[in-house]
């Protein structure tokens, strides 16, 4: 059974992120890793989202205990956790995870760089020893799911990201990009894409300083000047802009150094510091220096604007989509233990049979024929098996072989998480993992019955049944998928 704990920009404030992007990572995998119940966990913590997606058991309630150990390797109450973090149940888990992916979810949505961070972190589960089959195919195919948004719409084509949101937050204070000073702080997943994005304003006089001492090496494969320690004051003092992106979890540009850098003689009127760090890389004080101005990502995150729905339309069908088939496929494989027990069922009445007709032709043709006949007759319930399992009512084939041929010790196909799996959080806030069925727009993708998710935000999503081939609405122009 698939879970995920989820705390982001839409649930949790800055200040909980900061705390949860802190934490050791090794320490919550040891500490997840003994919940008893849990079979696998992948963690994806980025600058704006931290989550927890779990394997474990059917029927066993985890929760309650996955939050308890989350609570002692983060150091948060888990009062704390409970108001940043949203439940999202096994049914919702792919379309969540599938959107998170492809950018729908994220502070710029439709950027690039969360694709990365989340092959990152299966990555990172798989060499830790945390993932299982159901994980590695969730994450696998989040991936095939993103890669699909990016070739077939154009919303990651459109160059977003957090980086150039942040710089186009700067517009008004940098007055020409192309004669600007850079000086980028840290060499950590944000500091390749930031360098991008400044050579798409124009920006030529770029260096880097990183405090674990990787600047040469960044320096010399991007074709910028690196700043050694020594050099880091005089490259402050004659910076215009300041950009942090260090992975260093503490304060790499304090009060005290930055002061130090605007009491220097020459120094530009003012300078523009962009923290992307998470932990924050700088300290809030600079801020208070006379011709400092700050932002961070509490601070773009705000000025982001507007989702535009209608660009990021035919990306949600196709996640919604993707989703649908993912949850077919487990739907199938959950159901092919009744299918073998069938099937074994059959076989053992025929192979008796096949025994007596042996005794009466030894020339094995009664037996061919008999094995002939159990295959036909096979076939038909196998293929209403899957058919079955796609529309949500494998239950009711179990019920048939039981009732018929007395064939008992299946496994349950249902995937609802257990009542009381539901977290604090959304007890308090009902509406978060409430799940209200509608109708879409005539003319809409009839894969999508309400806007994205957040949970809070999102109605539940359906599966197209109006058409074998593919969805056939005028705005979803998703192509038919192959091998149908």
């Amino acid at each position: 059974m698939l879970l995920c704990l989820s705390a982001s920009h839409r649930s949790a404030d800055f200040s909980l992120l900061e705390r949860l992007s802190a934490a050791e990572r090794d320490a919550v995998d040891r500490e997840i890793r003994g919940v008893a119940g849990v079979d696998g966990v992948v963690l994806l913590a980025t600058c704006n989202r931290y989550e927890l997606y779990i394997d474990a058991a059917e029927g066993v309630s985890v929760l309650p205990r996955v939050r308890a150990a989350m609570s002692r390797a983060l150091g948060v109450s888990e009062a704390e956790l409970s108001r940043g973090l949203v439940f999202v149940p096994a049914e919702r888990v792919p379309e969540y995870l599938f959107a998170v992916t492809s950018g729908l979810h994220s502070v710029a949505v439709g950027e690039g760089e969360i694709s990365g961070q989340v092959r990152r972190a299966l990555e990172e589960a798989r060499d830790a020893g945390l993932t299982t089959a159901s994980l590695e195919h969730l994450f696998q195919t989040a991936s095939t799911a993103s890669k699909g948004v990016k070739q077939q719409t154009d919303l990651q084509q459109e160059g977003r990201s957090l980086v150039r949101l942040a710089l186009d937050l700067a517009e008004s204070t940098v007055s020409d990009w192309s004669t600007a000073r850079v000086l980028l702080i840290g060499t950590g997943a944000y500091a390749g894409a930031t360098l991008k994005a400044l050579e798409d304003r124009g920006v030529t006089r770029v260096s880097v300083h990183s405090p674990s001492g990787r600047a040469a090496g960044f320096a010399e494969r991007h074709g910028i000047a690196a700043v050694a320690d020594r050099e880091l004051g005089e490259a402050l003092s004659s910076a215009d802009l300041v950009v942090t992106c260090s992975r260093a979890g503490r304060i790499v540009l304090d009060h005290d150094r930055m002061r130090t850098a605007r009491l220097s003689p020459g120094r530009p009127d003012a300078v523009l510091v962009i923290d992307m760090g998470m932990p924050r890389n700088v300290d809030p004080l600079v801020a208070k220096l006379d011709g400092v101005d700050l932002l961070d990502l509490e601070t773009i995150r705000l000025h982001v604007p507007l989702d535009d729905f209608g660009a990021a339309e035919e990306a949600r069908c196709i996640v919604a989509r993707a989703a649908s088939e993912f949850s077919a496929q487990q739907a199938e494989a959950e159901l092919s233990h009744a299918i073998a027990a069938l099937r074994k069922h059959i076989s053992g009445i025929a192979e008796q049979e096949i025994a007596r007709a042996e005794t009466r032709d030894p020339s094995g043709t009664a037996a061919v024929s008999l094995r002939r006949l159990t295959n036909t007759i096979l076939h038909e319930p196998s293929v209403r098996a899957k058919e079955l399992a796609r529309t949500g009512r494998g239950d009711e084939y179990i019920r048939a072989i039981e009732v018929l041929f007395g064939i008992r010790g299946t496994v349950d196909v249902g995937i609802d998480a257990p009542s009381n799996d539901v977290s604090a959080s959304a007890a308090a806030h009902d509406d978060s993992t409430a799940v209200h069925a509608s109708t879409p727009a005539e003319g809409a993708c009839p894969f999508l019955a309400a806007p994205p998710l957040p949970l809070r935000e999102q109605g539940r999503v359906r599966a197209c049944r109006a058409t074998v081939g593919g969805c056939v609405a005028d705005a979803c122009a998703v192509p038919e998928p192959s091998g149908r």
